[in-house]
């Protein structure tokens, strides 16, 4: 559960006042435990009328600390359940009215967000770990024509039948992402190579283990791979914010 601020001496106007947040105090709270929310993503979901902060006489928003209880609920419900944004607003408009909400149980961790997100055992993965084109158009809130545009641009690789691996949900949420600040598919494609030729290079590593006999050394293999990705994203990362940090000072 979130913090939120306790309420000092006096009450009234005043002590309403104290309580609200900026949206840069807001994101703050949230990336406690949604280390890759935005501040752009906020703003979509009021835009989305998931929240509805105040505005000052000035239009800044400030954010009651129920604001941001609710906006974790909704994140909640994207990350644990893939809920599309019109199923999480009926069930929260349902939560308001006092009814049960039934939630469908958890999905199992799928997004490589760092590199300790990204620890499931392949063995271990059930065989829902693949999406259907409607699943992933759902979670992913984008349109047939989107999804064709980045299967076109090799951003997406359906199989025969249009389903996708379950990651390619975290994929699609990303593009999309990018795609509210301007980045088109176009502008992805070196993303999209870059990391293609960085498994390329895991694969290279782990390829002779994965041939071995001995069935231990075969499992190393993929406990190597999944190490080895994960230092991959954290220095992918760590290389763009450098490049970042001289650049923009």
């Amino acid at each position: 559960m979130l913090r939120t601020p306790t309420g000092g001496a006096g009450n009234g106007a005043a002590a309403g006042s104290d309580r609200l947040m900026s949206i840069g105090t807001v994101l703050g709270r949230l990336r406690e435990e949604f280390p890759e929310v935005t501040i752009s993503k906020i703003r979509f979901l009021e835009a989305e009328g998931l929240v509805e902060p105040q505005r000052t006489p000035s239009g800044y928003r400030k954010f009651t600390p129920e604001d941001v209880e609710r906006l974790a609920q909704v994140l909640r419900m994207q990350r644990d359940h893939y809920l599309p944004l019109k199923v999480i607003r009926e069930h929260l408009e349902a939560q308001s009215r006092g009814e049960e909400v039934r939630l469908p149980a958890p999905a199992a961790p799928r997004e490589l967000l760092d590199g300790e997100a990204w620890r499931a055992d392949e063995a271990a993965r059930p065989t829902a770990a693949r999406v259907g084109r409607a699943e992933l158009l759902a979670a992913a809130e984008v349109s047939d024509e989107e999804l064709d545009e980045w299967v076109s641009y090799g951003l997406i690789t359906p199989d025969e039948d249009g389903g996708c691996d379950a990651g390619s949900v975290t994929v699609a949420r990303l593009i999309a992402d990018l795609g509210r600040f301007g980045l088109e598919p176009r502008h992805l494609r070196a993303m999209k190579a870059a990391a293609d030729r960085e498994a390329g290079l895991v694969e290279q590593v782990v390829a002779p283990l994965r041939r071995h006999r001995n069935p231990q050394t075969r499992a190393h293999a993929e406990a190597t791979a999944r190490e080895l990705a994960a230092l991959s994203v954290r220095l992918h990362a760590a290389l763009v914010q450098s490049a970042l940090g001289v650049r923009l000072h």
